[in-house]
């Protein structure tokens, strides 16, 4: 391994990302880990060099405080504890520790060296991924979207052929979507892809269904299913290749914090599952994955595209999702897109998309009452995906993206625009 690693363990804290950032822009590799991570488990990751403690105002789970196992104080690693009363450590801090103190304890403490970077890290995850897969086939979820996409080349860096890649259209695709991942990964890339039509099976399959956690279930469900049905066709398949980063596993809960919403490839997946997961990127940020994504040499553009969810629009069609409001969706963000492209936005802005809810509004078209759905917009700029803000587009370009709505969208009689930031709201709405 080329990269030392400090082990951040989650004992309450909401600033774990935070610190994590901190010592990786230091130049130091930190993952974050479950308070009760076994002695095995941790001997198991290569070149820890320290550990931190990190408590904090979630170290109460169901009334009982949360606690590292005793015998982790024994194995010699430097700690140090941040808000975190029951700490048997030599060394604790009242709160987050300043840069100067924090590289005290990576470089004098800990010893480590500042060796985090894509090269590195991406060397590591190769050396980590021939490990656990040996000779082996991998079968990748490729969405198309950015995190499925850096995952498909470093297992390709990693395994060559032995990786099938699959695209599961699920009807819930933005416009030409399908289309264009077949051209760039089976026609330009030579990846070894199996195209797989599912529109009507997972639309079959969400009918009448509202609840936005239950749509994610099943779409995260029904996707293992057929990734399932495709392995049973080859011979040799054991792992799954999942685009999972960071963000994922926060918002769909941890041990000391609840969940946001589940992500497909998290929160979704069956318990019977019946691979192992290969996660390469799992401890990377978004704007990590795609320096990750660079370093391996994808083109820009597919590297910073429109980060897309894996449930797809599924999640835009807000409530039980209907065929004319899924239309309306992918119509109305096909406009966007171009749009936003035109205005020169598409490179500034972080993600944009368009949202249609389940209820109606009365408005006028050809001089006669209509009762039609609403497109909301919403267009934020972000890091890490843990926060984001609001884009203030100007005036002109929302008024020609509002015109062409109201007069190519089917159904739609009003446009509005999210001023939501996040927190308080979510980058999606579902």
């Amino acid at each position: 391994m080329k990269q030392d690693l400090i082990v951040i363990l989650d004992l309450g804290s909401t600033q774990n990302t935070v610190v994590a950032r901190e010592i990786r822009s230091m130049g130091v590799y930190s993952e974050i880990h479950p308070h009760d991570i076994t002695v095995e488990e941790l001997r198991a990751i290569p070149n820890v060099k320290g550990i931190i403690l990190n408590g904090g105002e979630n170290r109460i789970v169901d009334g009982q405080a949360v606690e590292i196992r005793p015998e982790l104080y024994d194995l010699g690693y430097p700690m140090v504890s941040i808000d975190y009363p029951q700490s048997k450590c030599a060394t604790q801090l009242a709160g987050l520790p300043d840069r100067e103190k924090l590289k005290k304890f990576l470089f004098e403490d800990c010893k480590a060296e500042a060796n985090w970077n894509m090269k590195n890290f991406i060397e590591d995850q190769v050396e980590l991924i021939r490990s656990q897969v040996g000779d082996r086939k991998v079968l990748l979820a490729l969405s198309g979207g950015v995190d499925s996409s850096v995952v498909a080349a470093m297992l390709i860096r990693a395994i060559g052929q032995r990786l099938v890649c699959v695209h599961v259209n699920h009807g819930l695709m933005r416009k030409n979507e399908s289309e264009s991942v077949v051209k760039v990964f089976r026609d330009e890339l030579h990846a070894n892809l199996i195209y797989v039509d599912a529109s009507e099976r997972f639309l079959g399959k969400l009918e009448n269904v509202s609840d936005p956690e239950q749509k994610r279930k099943i779409i995260g469900g029904e996707f293992i299913r057929v990734f399932e049905e495709e392995a049973r066709k080859l011979e040799g398949i054991d792992f799954l290749g999942q685009g999972t980063i960071y963000p994922d596993i926060i918002e769909s809960g941890t041990k000391t914090a609840k969940m946001v919403k589940s992500h497909h490839n998290v929160g979704g997946l069956p318990e019977d599952l019946k691979f192992e997961l290969v996660e390469p990127l799992k401890q990377l940020f978004k704007d990590e994955v795609r320096a990750c994504g660079v370093e391996l040499g994808l083109p820009h553009d597919m590297v910073y595209r429109q980060p897309f969810p894996g449930p797809g629009l599924g999640v835009r069609c807000l409530g039980a999702i209907t065929r004319d409001r899924l239309e309306a969706v992918r119509e109305s963000d096909a406009i966007l897109r171009e749009e936003f492209a035109r205005a020169g936005l598409d490179r500034k802005v972080w993600q944009y998309f368009t949202v249609v809810p389940d209820f109606k509004s009365v408005g006028m078209k050809n001089n006669a009452r209509v009762f039609e759905y609403m497109v909301i917009i919403r267009a934020i700029n972000t890091a890490d995906a843990m926060t984001a803000s609001v884009e203030k587009v100007d005036w002109d370009v929302l008024e020609r993206i509002t015109e062409r709505i109201l007069a190519e969208v089917g159904n739609v009689n009003r446009v509005c625009y999210d001023m939501s930031p996040k927190p308080p709201a979510t980058i999606e709405f579902e």
